[in-house]
């Protein structure tokens, strides 16, 4: 059987819906989720702080800190989870806040198993989703990707410059030489490049390099080596730093948290 990936955290001071909530996501769960539960915000946040918690489920009055101060606290946290509240009370106020706060789900006492159930599986579906979007996050460049998105606004020599980095990525690219290509002075060439698209060339050859490469980890066995040198780099250690210099992990750390993030997501379908 494969353990269980991910934690759903019940918090209530009222120990009989606690419990009711919990046996009954452990019967649902039959071992695919770690449950836990809190009877206060303290101990939550405390849970929070220290392991992943991919959805919360919180009463939102509760004595000392509130449900709604463990949800705005847990947006602090290093892995921010899917909420659904649950309140005694219909308070619109409330319910207003809680969506402020990116709040899933409401849900009023006394809590039918079905409602519940529904719930959660929903929930859990748009943490998958956010997941998966935070995994492409990860692979994309935001700021290239923005830069080449508005790539039809550029004037004639700047599209063509941008058009021939991405034709030839594998060989060398110095600035004089595509310049040269599009006829243009290389000094004019530099400041017209650089207004228009936001970075230097050389900058903007760098992120289309780490760029390509990223997605050659995540699609392709390639070795380092052979990844190095399809994107223009004669040595892989030079490319090692400058993936390390732009992505904070070195190649084969990413490709391996990518891998992993991607099994997780498997496992829970």
């Amino acid at each position: 059987m494969i353990p269980p990936s991910k934690t759903i955290l019940i918090v209530d001071d009222e120990p009989l819906t606690r419990e009711g909530i919990r046996k009954t996501l452990e019967a649902w769960s039959i071992g695919r989720y770690h449950i836990l539960s809190s009877s206060n915000g303290t101990e939550a946040l405390e849970v929070l702080n220290t392991r992943p918690v991919h959805l919360l489920i919180t009463d939102i009055r509760m004595p000392e800190i509130s449900g709604l101060q463990v949800v705005e606290d847990s947006r602090n946290t290093g892995h921010k989870p899917v909420v659904i509240v649950i309140s005694g009370h219909p308070d619109f106020q409330y319910a207003q806040t809680a969506i402020q706060l990116g709040v899933v789900n409401y849900l009023l006492k006394p809590i039918k198993k079905s409602k519940l159930l529904e719930a959660v599986e929903q929930a859990l579906q748009i943490e998958e989703e956010r997941g998966r979007v935070e995994t492409m996050e990860k692979m994309v460049d935001s700021r290239l990707m923005q830069a080449k998105t508005v790539s039809m606004n550029y004037s004639p020599p700047v599209r063509q410059a941008v058009l021939y980095v991405e034709e030839h990525l594998q060989e060398p690219l110095g600035m004089s030489e595509v310049a040269g290509h599009i006829h243009l002075n290389p000094s004019y060439f530099s400041a017209l490049f650089k207004e228009q698209t936001g970075f230097t060339f050389s900058e903007y050859v760098t992120r289309s390099r780490i760029q390509k490469a990223k997605e050659l980890l995540l699609q392709t066995r390639l070795t380092i080596a052979d990844i190095s040198e399809q994107i223009g780099y004669q040595t892989s250690k030079y490319f090692i730093k400058l993936f390390k210099d732009y992505e904070g992990i070195s190649p084969n750390q990413y490709r391996k948290q990518a891998n992993e993030s991607e099994e997780n997501m498997e496992n829970q379908n």
